[in-house]
Parts: structure tokens; C-alpha cells; sequence
């Protein structure tokens, strides 16, 4: 029989485990419109994660206080937050430990994956914004593109360029 701190904390974990396999579901989608350049489906996907950012912090919180009153169970009065690793060498009844330790293994994992997730998305977002910055330096030009006189003393010459994004008024 698992004791209800211990109960509490579990069921918190796995609370977090769903939560993050969401973050990994919209991931998924936050890459198909990265590569489609789908702009509303990526701002919809980007509203759908801070959402769901918001629902993890709250859960955490929730971990948190099942530490406390896991703690305070066992007599200890600590604020510290222990991670579930050192909180196991408190466990003592092995199915407490044993589901404690599935619960920490399979949030562990589902982490890896997201992590994974977020850096293959970083790099599409970061090859992308090559993409465009080519592609303003071929319609535009660089400025050793320009056909003009350089002087030989190296200083630059004064272009007036009157291209796509000429911002002055």
C-alpha cells in the first residue's frame, strides 16, 4: 500500500509527464509549420505552448508541496527541494519506491524527447532565418555587389541605395 505523500507526489509526476507529452504534441506541429512556413498554424502552436508552459509551472508548484508534505511525513522540517533522486534514499517501502522510480524514469525520458524536440526546432528556425537573409542579400545585394569606383584607400563610398527596405523617410 502506497502512503497518500507519496501517492500525491506520484500522481503529480505523471501530471507532469502528460504535460509535457502535450509541449512534444504542439512541438511536433511548431515544426511542420516551421517547415511549411505556415505563420498562422506557428502563432497558433506558440499561443497553444505558453498555455501549456502555464499549466507546468502550476504543476510543479504541486510537486513541490508533495515534497514538503513528504517531508514533513517523515519529520523532516525542510524547505529544501530535493530532487526525486535523493527523496528515493527516504523511500523505504519497495512499491512505493518502485512506482516513485517508474514515475521519475518516464518523466525523465519524455524530457530527452522534448529536448531533442526543441533543438531539431531551434536549428529549422536558425536555417531558415539563413534562408531569408540570403535570399535579401541575392534581391538586394550586398555592398561588395556594388559596380562602383572603391578607392584604394579603403574607404567606403557613399551609396545611395533605394532597395526594398530602404527605411529612410
Amino acid at each position: 500500500m502506497i502512503q497518500v505523500t507519496v501517492r500525491s507526489l506520484i500522481e503529480t509526476l505523471e501530471r507532469l509527464n502528460d504535460l509535457h507529452v502535450d509541449m512534444i504534441e504542439i512541438g511536433e506541429r511548431k515544426k511542420q509549420a516551421i517547415i511549411h512556413n505556415d505563420i498562422d498554424e506557428l502563432t497558433k502552436t506558440m499561443q497553444q505552448e505558453s498555455k501549456k508552459l502555464k499549466q507546468i509551472t502550476e504543476a510543479e508548484a504541486q510537486r513541490q508541496e508533495a515534497v514538503y508534505d513528504f517531508l514533513r511525513e517523515k519529520g523532516i522540517k525542510s524547505n529544501l527541494n530535493l530532487t526525486i533522486t535523493e527523496l528515493l534514499r527516504l523511500v523505504f517501502h519497495p512499491d512505493e519506491k518502485k512506482a516513485l522510480t517508474e514515475a521519475q524514469q518516464s518523466l525523465g525520458d519524455t524530457l530527452q524527447r522534448m529536448k531533442r524536440l526543441n533543438a531539431h526546432n531551434q536549428e529549422l528556425i536558425e536555417q531558415s532565418l539563413s534562408f531569408v537573409t540570403f535570399s535579401l542579400d541575392v534581391m538586394i545585394g550586398g555592398p561588395e555587389d556594388e559596380a562602383v569606383y572603391h578607392n584604394p584607400t579603403g574607404q567606403a563610398p557613399v551609396v545611395n541605395r533605394s532597395g526594398w527596405l530602404d527605411t529612410r523617410a
